[in-house]
């Protein structure tokens, strides 16, 4: 993928929603939550003052309604700012 994010943003793949429940019980689609959680794919250059501190395969945690889909060669993405990312596990 030639993608690159503008300034300080960065393209992540949402992780898969939970098909089962920790008791085994299966959750239909209708059900399921939207993830809060994913991988970085990409990261823009940032700021001139404000360098970006996520590198590509970070998992981040990240609000319930931030970011925006598209989609590039049939898979689904989010683009969002650093700044609407709560956290990393790198």
């Amino acid at each position: 993928m030639n993608f690159k994010p503008n300034e300080d943003r960065v393209l992540v793949e949402a992780a898969r929603a939970e098909e089962k429940t920790a008791g085994g019980i299966i959750i239909p689609d209708t059900a399921k939550e939207k993830p809060q959680r994913g991988t970085v794919v990409a990261v823009g250059p940032g700021k001139k003052d404000e360098p970006i501190t996520l590198n590509v395969g970070d998992a981040v945690f990240y609000g319930k309604y931030s970011g925006t889909e598209l989609s590039i060669e049939g898979k689904d993405y989010l683009i969002m700012k650093t700044s609407d990312i709560l956290g990393s596990l790198s």
